[in-house]
């Protein structure tokens, strides 16, 4: 071959291979050339951003609750643990809403179900902004909170079952980045309102949350219902025509409806538009409880431990007390101005925000666990630092201006830390790593752990910090986060780049050491054959069907 049809045969886009056939020089070549990225699919976007932006309402709470509060307190003269009770009621209330949402989802669909928890959620901020008294206010904060537990249930396993592999750690890593965006929303409208009479401006600030429920509730019925739903219901046709929209390539959507239809016991052969699905398989909720808590099998309690870990070291190291009392501990670090306060607090919004936009776009390059491990090792450090600027500020009897702006820029540090990894990882570990059948009611378990421990933090943190101190309760936090990184390093295998239905024997396979130096167990090919779908994976298709013990 000569230099010029070296470079042509080089410049040309090799066809597909083929397996067995002679091979000639172009097709030689072309076999060293790195694989192209399959394009990012606009629909599958479209469809994860619509369905994620649920999650702002929660985020908005979280916000608005932390100015509004200081509001609330001048307008009743409650006292702290009132205040405290009211902030954290709402992520016990999300438990009914987070319990309920599993096996409605799997009665009415994933879409319907986003509609309901807006519509819940639009209530709720209504009877918050005309509440006339303190037991008025906490009826509205019962029926938002019930209203926020069903989108933070639903949000990210519509994301996650709609999401290509590919992409999937960034599709579904946008109910993290639509709760911080919420909560900037919050500091924002504190912010706004602040000038406004005492009586007033609290009730805008929690009342105005009603209004994006009602354009999200629009917005997602146009949104298609979840594939593995629609499978479940035996609407494979419906299930083809979203597969072939949200898929990178027909091989990707020929390859997933594939490993669906053996998770719902479907005849391979079998290509019906609607089936008849055996009542073993049927995704209503029975049998579900046993097969997670009572007798599971050893991939299964794996998996379940990392969902739960990972949602309660999220809560437990300490971010809702940074986030709905960071004017109270700006208050501490000696800065004395209401404005100024919530000035410091948009800024740590405007933080959390950037980063968790960062991490979208790192999860799916880097994977899991190297953000995971860097996010909370960070935390701690960021931690410990918080916790000894504060403690020097309360042993000291004069202002100390050096240490004012260290908790300010420690506060920051930590919000970035963890939005940089455990915010955003906890939501996509938890809705990809359960089997299709456990997956509804077993995300709810972690998101109502999540929530326990939420509203633990929040109710405790005055009473935490006025027993031994504010930066004594940081020291706290740091050691939590300590072990939360042990356990992370230990327990949560890799899971970028492979498909839903292959998480079971990842999970029963799994050994840290081989996590640690780039190992995968048994299943080395599963992101090589999500790589094989951008070539033609037609080899793949006849071979890749993977048995798990928990959805076979």
């Amino acid at each position: 071959m000569t230099g010029g049809e070296g470079s042509k045969a080089m410049s040309e886009s090799p066809p597909p291979p083929t397996v067995g056939g002679t091979g000639s020089s172009k097709l030689a070549i072309a076999d060293f050339d790195p694989p192209k990225r399959p394009k990012r699919n606009k629909f599958a976007f479209a469809c994860a951003t619509l369905a994620s932006m649920t999650s702002i309402l929660l985020g908005y709470d979280i916000g608005v609750m932390s100015g509004a509060a200081l509001y609330i307190k001048k307008d009743w003269k409650i006292s702290d643990v009132q205040i405290e009770v009211l902030i954290g009621i709402l992520n016990v209330y999300c438990l009914i809403g987070s319990a309920a949402a599993g096996r409605t989802s799997d009665c009415i669909g994933r879409r319907y179900t986003i509609v309901f928890a807006c519509a819940i959620f639009f209530a709720g901020a209504l009877l918050m902004g005309f509440a006339t008294n303190y037991a008025f206010l906490m009826v509205g904060r019962f029926v938002a909170g019930v209203g926020v537990g069903y989108a933070l249930m639903i949000a990210p396993v519509y994301t996650a079952e709609v999401s290509p592999a590919s992409s999937r750690g960034f599709l579904t890593s946008f109910p993290e980045v639509f709760i911080n965006g919420g909560i900037l929303l919050g500091y924002v409208s504190n912010l706004a309102f602040s000038k406004l009479p005492v009586h007033l401006s609290w009730r805008f600030m929690l009342g105005i949350g009603a209004i994006p429920s009602v354009f999200l509730a629009v917005g997602v019925l146009a949104m298609p219902e979840s594939p593995r739903w629609l499978v479940m219901q035996g609407r494979l046709g419906d299930a083809k025509k979203v597969l072939r929209r949200i898929s990178d390539s027909p091989e990707e959507a020929a390859l997933r409806l594939s490993d669906i239809k053996e998770a719902a016991g479907v005849p391979p052969e079998c290509d019906d538009d609607v089936v008849s699905i055996p009542e073993s398989k049927k995704n209503k909720g029975e049998g579900v409880w046993k097969e997670l808590l009572i007798n599971p099998t050893p991939a299964v309690r794996r998996v379940l431990i990392a969902a739960i870990g990972i949602h309660f070291f999220q809560q437990s190291s300490g971010i809702d007390a940074v986030v709905l009392y960071s004017p109270r501990i700006f208050a501490k670090a000696g800065i004395t101005s209401d404005t100024n306060k919530l000035l410091a607090t948009v800024a740590v919004g405007f933080v959390k925000t950037i980063f968790i936009l960062v991490a979208t776009f790192m999860l799916d390059k880097y994977g899991r666990r190297p953000l995971l491990l860097s996010s909370v090792g960070g935390m701690v450090l960021s931690l410990l630092t918080l916790a000894m600027s504060l403690t020097i500020i309360d042993h000291s009897d004069h202002r100390l201006t050096w240490a004012i702006a260290l908790c300010i820029t420690m506060v920051c540090a930590y919000v970035a830390s963890f939005s940089i990894g455990l915010g955003p990882i906890t939501w996509v570990y938890s809705s990809e790593i359960f089997p299709l059948r456990l997956r509804a009611q077993g995300v709810s378990m972690g998101v109502a752990v999540n929530r326990v421990v939420s509203g633990v933090i929040s109710m405790t943190f005055l009473s935490l910090s006025n027993a031994i101190t504010t930066g004594g309760a940081f020291f706290l936090f740091s050691g939590i986060a300590t072990v939360a990184w042990l356990f992370f390093f230990a327990f949560l295998p890799e899971t970028q780049g492979r498909i839903l239905e292959q998480m079971n024997e990842l999970f029963d396979d799994f050994r840290w050491k081989e996590s640690l130096h780039g190992k995968k167990g048994r299943n080395e090919d599963a992101k090589e054959g999500s790589n094989a779908n951008a070539k033609g994976g037609q080899i793949q298709l006849e071979g890749s069907t993977t048995k798990t013990n928990s959805e076979s």
